[in-house]
């Protein structure tokens, strides 16, 4: 079964499919006891096998008036929109914890702001960054002297320690790496340096220290000043991926598939917390390409993998050539399907058609300068077109001639095995990761003494290399309940289900079991032993469970085209479609269908979600063969792991918790939404559409939670169509509970802390109008809160006693951070709810952006953390609220209905082609996302069946 990654950044905390406990993601410490407080510092010791990173500590002294800070917010006037934090949480057993979060000294005068205007203009990055690197190796007068003072963005913006002249125009002449020098024909460009303003770090300061008068003030411009001066060693040194991701050839690197290899690096990032301007320094990690020659990699695909991989290889691939006397470096537009020998394009220098090896032939003869170009591989290895993405005409080059330089970052997406791959690669305990950071990410990103340069020293800043010490608290667990059996004991996040009864059993009239047969046999006929031991024991455990199973089921067999002539798998997809509706025009619809595939495929199984979900509105659960018949000793508790999910979207509650855990929600008629936004990632046609999920609450137990799912803009964060599907999840409330709720808890995944103004300027209206626009015979108008959900952050935890660590040094289920590293003025904290299972546990960082109900610091801290105990198809706490995680789940359902678009690199890709047609413009392009769009959006069509809308059919 395919769960692709997702648009926003790949699979996120476990593994696909399974409880969001455990993985962490692809972030990535040996220990010593400390014998000081502060920050941690003092002498390292211990045996490699402690767990605890430099041992026990005492908090820091600047957190002892926090009680205060929080009394002067009393003074100001209560606001929903984004309220100041209420108070501290109190609940629960007091820890401490280290930070990956590191003190900054700041400047002492103000930071100088500069615009800076290139012209002739270029909007190309690659030759922006190569003119800055110029501009800091110009001697021109009144400008070298100020070089060691600057820090930049390669874009527009400059920052400086010392008032630099004005007005300031420096002139650069342009030459690509590799050559000497500017020559005769080099083209110069003049950078206007216009002063713009001094950031006033006193200002910083005061809002850093809760002076209530600063709340208000707009400290980003001067974060990012920071931030700018921070990164300018990492930028020189490293390759930055992303906005604040650095990697370096001297750190770990490991092969991830066929030319492709897994970095590590490091994230940094300026945080404002109370009383200081924190560096956050966390592991990371991603793939880049091998370097070498284009021609041997080509070949080297050819062998092993017969090319299959090849087309996914070279997306947004660099290449570099150097026949022309210097480097220069262009990205691959395509691998054409002929060789030099086989290629002929239009050469007004030699009078017409002409093939490229006779072209490179003939310029090697006729100039001393190219005496060097011999092709070895003119018949046997493709040219590649390296024209830029809006030229009309192709630039053949021989792939031997193109070099694949170090450091290119892989923009394709990997697949499932890579994916493994990489998280097993990152899987390291914290002790390893915190060792990590200090040992080698400080000094690499020359925030050591040692290492400390310009420009950081030129403004008097410096970073403490001790790493925060904080309060924390854990939390107690939930008491859990089921029908019949044992109440549960929950011990580390988690608890089993062995003869216990499901709250409410789902009523099952008929089911079918759908066998596919995709190449092995693994089945001899509908008597195979194994496979009634797959259906009888599967049925026996969902009527152990307590739902309602009388028949027995009907076998169905289908054997598909095999990929080799059926590589797209539509033939395959309509004998499943085909054969499924002559089952159902016989025997009417079953309550589920069973599928039993026999492998993985990245098109059967969301096709089948697809025909199922969107076209006939029949449940549908998948095993394979592979899992549920590996280990005969694990497959009761595969089936209990089915049997969740089963009686989870036929309506069912599988276990509830005690009243007292849940009386947040019950004291007043509450609905709890959850919302997300996937996007289309790496290998996905462009112009395909992102999608939408809203779920909500149906009942006063909250277990089902039923979707709205739409498609919309291509890469479009907030919500187009909220308002409607706002209305649908109330009218569904109002149906089930003949009441409309009084209260509304949004938990809203997947945005950044740059958004969070505009979830409420342009999602918070549409909340509203929909509470305005549902059909009720008076004005309705429920108290709305809305809580952001962040798990795309970089801070770690790091308990600091071995009593308060679980078996991995990780800090335990329950752990909540509010105090320490957290907003100064803001209403938010970091929670783990769910054991780390491998590698560093990450919690998530949630903060109340609006509120109307005044909720309480412990109350939405512990409300959040009990809630975690209630996802249904789990029997662990989840690292992320349920709503939010359903809503993520709907995303990825919804990702099936458009699979053909989504998995665009798996077909034949558009980056191997035939070299027919011109070149696409700017005008073209969009032209053909539009069409692309339009086409993803015929082919949700009116999205879920309405037979499943009222169900949790995602799960």
């Amino acid at each position: 079964m395919s769960n692709p990654s997702r648009g926003r950044g790949g699979n996120r905390g476990g593994p696909p499919g399974g409880a969001r406990g455990g993985g962490g993601g692809f972030r990535g410490g040996r220990s010593s006891p400390s014998m000081r407080g502060g920050y941690g510092g003092g002498p390292r010791g211990g045996g490699p096998g402690e767990l605890i990173f430099r041992g026990p500590t005492s908090v820091d002294q600047r957190l002892a008036t926090l009680d205060q800070l929080v009394s002067s917010f009393k003074k100001l006037a209560f606001n929903p929109n984004r309220p100041h934090r209420p108070g501290y949480g109190t609940l629960g057993r007091q820890i401490t914890l280290r930070a990956n979060f590191f003190p900054i000294k700041l400047p002492k005068g103000p930071i100088y702001d500069y615009h800076v205007e290139i012209t002739p203009s270029t909007d190309i990055k690659r030759i922006r960054a190569r003119l800055f690197w110029l501009l800091e190796r110009s001697n021109q007068q009144g400008w070298r002297e100020f070089v060691t003072s600057i820090a930049h963005d390669n874009s527009e913006r400059l920052v400086s320690s010392k008032k630099l002249p004005q007005p300031l125009d420096v002139q650069v002449q342009y030459y690509e790496e590799g050559e000497a020098g500017p020559n005769a024909k080099s083209k110069t460009y003049t950078f206007a340096i216009t002063h713009t303003g001094n950031l006033d770090v006193a200002q910083l300061t005061k809002y850093l220290s809760g002076n209530i008068e600063a709340r208000d003030s707009d400290v980003q411009p001067l974060i990012a000043a920071v931030n700018l001066i921070l990164q300018t060693h990492a930028s020189r040194t490293g390759v930055r991926v992303g906005k604040n991701r650095y990697f370096f050839p001297s750190q770990e690197r490991f092969e991830l598939a066929l030319g492709v290899e897994a970095w590590k690096g490091f994230f940094t990032s300026a945080r404002p917390v109370y009383k200081e301007l924190m560096v956050n320094v966390g592991v990371c990690m991603t793939a880049f390409y091998k370097p070498g020659n284009l021609a041997d990699a080509i070949i080297e695909f050819n062998r092993t993998s017969n090319g299959a991989m090849l087309q996914r290889f070279t997306q947004k691939l660099k290449v570099t050539t150097s026949h022309l006397g210097y480097k220069k470096k262009k990205p691959i537009k395509k691998i054409m399907s002929t060789t030099a020998r086989q290629t002929t394009f239009h050469c007004e220098e030699y009078n017409g058609k002409i093939t490229v090896e006779e072209y490179f032939k003939r310029i090697a003869n006729s100039s001393a300068e190219y005496p060097h170009i011999k092709l070895k591989h003119a018949n046997d290895v493709p040219v590649v077109d390296i024209s830029g993405p809006n030229s009309n005409f192709p630039i053949f080059v021989p792939a031997e001639l193109c070099e694949i330089e170090p450091g290119q970052p892989f923009r394709g997406r990997l697949n499932e095995k890579e994916t493994s791959n990489m998280i097993r690669f990152a899987c390291n305990p914290p002790r390893v990761n915190a060792d990590a950071i200090v040992d080698r990410g400080l000094p690499t990103l020359g925030f050591t003494p040692q290492t400390l340069g310009s420009p950081m020293s030129s403004f008097g800043m410096a970073v403490d290399n001790n790493m925060a010490v904080i309060p924390a608290r854990e939390l107690p667990p939930p008491r859990l309940s089921y029908k019949a059996g044992k109440p549960p004991n929950v011990s580390s996040g988690s608890w089993n289900i062995l003869d216990v009864k499901f709250h409410l059993g789902g009523t099952i009239k008929s089911w079918w079991v759908l066998v596919i047969k995709d190449g092995q046999t693994v089945f001899n006929g509908p008597n195979d032993p194994n496979l009634e031991g797959i259906w009888k024991g599967f049925g026996e455990k969902c009527r152990n469970s307590g739902m309602s199973l009388g028949s027995s089921p009907s076998l169905i067999n289908q054997e598909l085209i095999p990929p080799s002539r059926d590589p797209s798998r539509q033939q395959a997809l309509d004998l499943i479609r085909q054969n499924i509706k002559r089952q159902i025009s016989q025997k009417g619809k079953p309550t589920f269908i069973l599928v039993i595939l026999s492998r993985r495929d990245n098109y059967i199984y969301p096709g089948i979600k697809r025909i199922c979900d969107v076209e006939l509105g029949v449940h549908t659960l998948h095993m394979l063969t592979d899992k549920v018949l590996r280990d005969r000793n694990k497959q009761d508790q595969y089936f209990s792991n089915v049997a969740l999910k089963l009686n989870t979207k036929l309506g069912g509650i599988n276990h509830m918790l005690d009243a007292e855990s849940m009386k947040w929600w019950t004291k007043a008629k509450t609905m709890v939404v959850g919302m997300d936004v996937t996007h289309p990632g790496p290998g996905s046609v462009e112009g395909t559409p992102s999608i939408a999920a809203v779920v909500a609450s149906a009942d006063s137990s909250f277990v089902q939670f039923p979707a709205s799912l739409r498609c919309q803009e291509t890469k479009k964060e907030m919500i187009t169509d909220l308002t409607a599907m706002m209305i649908e999840r109330l009218m569904f409330y109002n149906q089930k509970n003949r009441s409309l709720p009084d209260r509304v808890f949004v938990y809203r995944d997947g945005v950044s802390e740059g958004q969070f103004n505009t979830v409420l300027e342009e999602e918070l209206p549409k909340m509203l109008d929909a509470f305005k626009r549902v059909p009720q015979t008076k004005p309705y108008r429920p108290s709305l809160t809305i809580i952001i959900c962040g798990k795309r952050h970089h801070a770690k935890f790091w308990p600091t006693e071995s009593q308060f660590a679980d078996r991995n040094g990780n800090t335990r289920p329950g752990t909540v951070v509010d105090r320490g590293v957290t907003a100064v003025f803001d209403f938010d904290f970091y929670l783990q709810a769910h054991a780390g299972l491998q590698g560093h546990v990450k919690a998530t960082h949630y903060t109340v952006v609006y509120d109307e109900n005044h909720l309480g610091a412990d109350e939405v801290q512990q409300g959040t953390h009990t809630a975690s105990y209630l996802y249904a198809r789990a029997t662990k706490a989840v690292s992320l609220v349920p709503a939010a995680y359903y809503a993520d789940l709907a995303c990825e359902r919804g990702r099936c209905y458009l699979n053909d678009f989504l998995s665009a690199d798996d077909k034949v890709s558009s980056s191997v082609a035939t070299g027919k047609g011109k070149g696409k413009g700017k005008v073209d392009k969009e032209e053909e996302k539009k069409s692309v769009f339009e086409a993803a959006k015929k082919a949700w069509g009116e999205g879920v069946h309405p037979d499943l809308r009222g169900s949790m059919f995602y799960i």
